[in-house]
C-alpha cells in the first residue's frame, strides 16, 4: 500500500504544476486569426459619377459607346472589365490612352466604375455587310476544323453572352473595335490573353472583319 500511496500524493502534488503549465502555455499562446473583413459591395453612385468624369467621354453616358472604335462597355461583365483596367494601369495591355485613365483610378474605383458600367443595359447592335455574314456565322458557331480552331461561341456562347468571370460579353460589340481586338492579338499587338492570340493566329484578314460583323449583330 505505501508505493500506491506514495504515487497518489505524487499525483495529487503534480496537479497544480501541470495547471500552471497549461495557463503559463495558453497566456503565450498566439490569439485566434480575426475573420477576414467582407469584401465591400461596389458603390454604384461612386461609380456612376468617376464614369461620367473619366470614361464617358469615349465610352458612352450609359456606357453604350457611339464611337465605332471604342468599345461599348455596357451590361459587360464586371470582373472582366476589372481585369482590363487592371492590366490597362500596369502596362500589360498597351494602350497609351487607356493607361493614362486607368492611372487614375484606384483598384476600389475601377470595382465600382465597373459593376455600374455592368449594371447598364447594352444596346442592340447590327451586321453590315451581308456578303460577310455567313462566312462570320459560320466561324462564329463552327470554328475553322482544317486548322483546329474552336468555335468562338465555346467561350463567348451562342449569343455572345459570354460567362461571367471568364469570357467576356461580346453581344452587339462594334464591328471595327472587335476586328482591331482580333488583329492586335493576332499581329502581337495585345498580349494579355495568350488563348485570344492562338485563336487568332489562324484567322486571316477576310475572316476577322467576317467574324466582327457577325458579332456586331448578335443579340
Amino acid at each position: 500500500m505505501k508505493p500506491f500511496a506514495s504515487l497518489l500524493m505524487a499525483a495529487l502534488l503534480a496537479v497544480p504544476a501541470l495547471s500552471a503549465f497549461a495557463a503559463e502555455t495558453a497566456a503565450h499562446a498566439p490569439a485566434p486569426a480575426a475573420a477576414a473583413p467582407a469584401t465591400a459591395k461596389p458603390d454604384l453612385a461612386q461609380g456612376s459619377a468617376k464614369f461620367t468624369a473619366v470614361c464617358a467621354a469615349c465610352h458612352g453616358a450609359d456606357g453604350n459607346s457611339g464611337i465605332p472604335a471604342n468599345p461599348k462597355l455596357a451590361q459587360q461583365h464586371p470582373e472582366y472589365l476589372v481585369k482590363q483596367l487592371q492590366e490597362f494601369k500596369a502596362g500589360k495591355r498597351a494602350s497609351p490612352v487607356m493607361q493614362g485613365f486607368a492611372a487614375q483610378l484606384s483598384d476600389e474605383e475601377m470595382k465600382n466604375v465597373a459593376y455600374w458600367a455592368g449594371s447598364q443595359m447594352a444596346k442592340a447592335g447590327f451586321a453590315k455587310d451581308k456578303d460577310l455574314v455567313a462566312l462570320g456565322e459560320r466561324i462564329y458557331r463552327g470554328g475553322l476544323a482544317d486548322r483546329q480552331m474552336a468555335a468562338c461561341a465555346g467561350c463567348h456562347s451562342p449569343n455572345g453572352a459570354g460567362v461571367p468571370s471568364q469570357y467576356p460579353r461580346l453581344s452587339g460589340q462594334h464591328a471595327d473595335y472587335v476586328a482591331a481586338q482580333l488583329t492586335a492579338f493576332r499581329d502581337g499587338g495585345r498580349k494579355n490573353s495568350l488563348p485570344m492570340a492562338q485563336v487568332a493566329a489562324k484567322l486571316n484578314d477576310r475572316e476577322i472583319k467576317a467574324v466582327a460583323d457577325y458579332i456586331a449583330g448578335l443579340r
